[in-house]
């Protein structure tokens, strides 16, 4: 009998983990054997996941010693971690070092890693136009994964560095939908200007990272972007106009308006859009649509993804 493929996926139970886990499952490959790791394997929606078929297995990233038997065997890993989590760049670099070593441990072949850019390569921290946030940094949740980006380099571990794109579902859960105005008609804030923002489905970031664990190594380290479509906030707004059947204003902001919402991480995310605003054309030259389809042909664009969605984005 031929032994079966181990595919171990970190945050299991979130929506890149999930969407890695259901990709995978849905393959129906017999030699495959998919192993969910998540903190609470007791969950429900761990138990969704055994139920689909996946073997769950405990491993926490805060604690180094579940991580050495989660990862034994495994073939392909996907790693992510989830800075809103706890909101500590300092404990998501620590979580992926414990990743690094532990993958290092073990002699993992593979491991794609879900990253982002250290958005301090482009604005150093004296840079005044965007302020330096925490000490340290000018985006945190992009910094950490960034800057973890050497420690999966330096473990000698085969890795892909997987860069995301704006999940669209952040309309839905992350409260950046759109919302009436003082005159009743619904505006979409996005601090953009006229700059197209890549976008993709969550479900889909899965479905790469799985077809890039399927593929196997290259040598060294490999990196990728992946984006369902590169989008301005008037053309967001048309689209979901369409979808809601009710007119949608783009709102424009600069980098202070925006943080002055008030909304717990507003200062972040003002200069998140920031730096996607001031270095768009590298930003997007990354995450290239036409390659993202190569990978996955079945990749959503906006358009798709608010038909199948558009109902569940609160107003």
């Amino acid at each position: 009998m031929t032994q079966k493929l181990i595919f171990s996926v970190f945050g299991a139970t979130g929506a890149q983990g999930g969407g890695v886990v259901r990709s995978l499952l849905a393959r129906r490959l017999p030699h495959l054997r998919v192993r969910a790791l998540t903190r609470v394997p007791t969950s429900a929606p761990a138990q969704v996941l055994a139920d689909l078929g996946a073997e769950v297995v405990r491993a926490d990233l805060d604690d180094a010693q579940t991580l050495g038997k989660a990862l034994a065997g495994s073939d392909a890993v996907f790693a992510v971690t989830n800075f809103w989590e706890h909101g500590s760049p300092e404990r998501e670099l620590l979580q992926a070092r414990h990743l690094a070593h532990a993958a290092q441990q073990v002699r993992v072949p593979h491991l794609v890693w879900s990253t982002l850019e250290d958005t301090r390569r482009y604005l150093p921290l004296e840079d005044e136009r965007v302020p330096t946030l925490m000490q340290h940094y000018k985006v945190p949740h992009l910094d950490a994964k960034g800057a973890a980006n050497a420690l999966f380099r330096a473990s000698g571990v085969p890795t892909t560095l997987l860069y995301t794109s704006f999940y669209w579902d952040n309309l839905i859960h992350f409260g950046l939908g759109p919302k009436p105005g003082t005159d009743g008609m619904l505006q979409f804030v996005l601090p953009m200007g006229d700059k197209p923002l890549p976008g993709i489905a969550a479900a889909d970031i899965g479905a790469c990272a799985a077809e890039l664990m399927l593929r196997g190594p290259q040598r060294g380290t490999q990196s990728l972007g992946i984006a369902g479509e590169h989008l301005t906030g008037a053309q967001m707004a048309a689209q979901m106009a369409e979808a809601l059947g009710r007119p949608v204003r783009h709102v424009d902001m600069d980098r202070a308006q925006y943080a002055a919402l008030g909304f717990p991480g507003a200062d972040e995310l003002a200069n998140m859009f920031a730096f996607k605003r001031e270095f768009n054309d590298e930003y997007r030259a990354r995450r290239s649509v036409a390659a993202s389809r190569v990978l996955h042909p079945g990749m959503l664009d906006f358009r798709q993804w608010l038909a199948r969605h558009a109902c569940e984005v609160p107003l």
